[in-house]
């Protein structure tokens, strides 16, 4: 096993027992979207399926943005056989709804991310699962942080663990603690089925703005993103006016 795969499975297993992402009996909805981190943290929880102390069951969930895209439909229905796991695939019309003359001035990805994760809250009744697993990595949750402070005038990010209507659901972030960059090379050092993101609006975005600003603080300093993640987990609010 590579290096970086070792490391990528080490800081998983941080965020699962820091977090207590995984519990007894859990029914978890794995979110896969066709990308590197989404297929990576599926592979991940299969491998801690496999020697957790606990029994946890997985059912990866794929919706389709509505683009068209049956390569990605077909390179993750081929994967979800090989796990031999029950998986569930739909089609939406998420992504040209988004893009429509009724967004009423929107950020499409805004009215799409919207959709999905209503639709994903919907599936966890019908698999009666208790948990969603969601794909976000380390870079997400810093460039959150920064979005939510330049774009929305608050201090806030994604959690790796986050219960929601009152911990009916809760949401987990097994990959929270991970590099993206270092889930790509972990992606193809599995040879994972990563597809491409066929949405108009990819690359065009807040996020992406917000994540070249910061890789352009990154290229300055090497040390900035550290020092950025080791602030994130440790907040000192008596500093904080709010």
């Amino acid at each position: 096993m590579a290096y970086v795969i070792k490391e990528i499975n080490r800081l998983t297993g941080k965020a699962i027992h820091k977090y207590a992402l995984l519990e007894e009996g859990d029914r978890i909805l794995a979110a896969v979207s066709g990308g590197c981190d989404s297929l990576v943290m599926l592979h991940f929880l299969v491998e801690w399926s496999k020697k957790a102390p606990i029994h946890f069951e997985l059912f990866p969930v794929f919706l389709d943005m509505g683009f068209g895209d049956k390569k990605t439909w077909a390179a993750l229905n081929r994967h979800f056989q090989e796990l031999r796991l029950p998986y569930y695939m739909e089609e939406t019309n998420f992504g040209p709804l988004a893009h429509g003359p009724f967004n009423k001035g929107k950020s499409p990805c805004f009215i799409c991310s919207l959709n999905r994760r209503k639709r994903l809250f919907e599936l966890t009744r019908v698999l009666s699962c208790n948990k969603i697993a969601l794909g976000h990595n380390l870079d997400d949750l810093i460039e959150t942080l920064f979005m939510n402070m330049c774009f929305s005038g608050e201090m806030s990010t994604m959690l790796p663990r986050q219960e929601m209507f009152k911990g009916v659901i809760t949401l987990i972030r097994p990959l929270a603690l991970a590099d993206e960059d270092k889930i790509r090379k972990v992606s193809r050092l599995l040879g994972l089925p990563v597809c491409k993101n066929q949405c108009p609006s990819s690359g065009r975005s807040k996020r992406q703005d917000i994540k070249e600003f910061l890789s352009s603080l990154y290229t300055r300093n090497r040390k900035i993103k550290g020092n950025i993640k080791r602030a994130l987990f440790h907040m000192r609010p008596e500093y904080l006016p709010g």
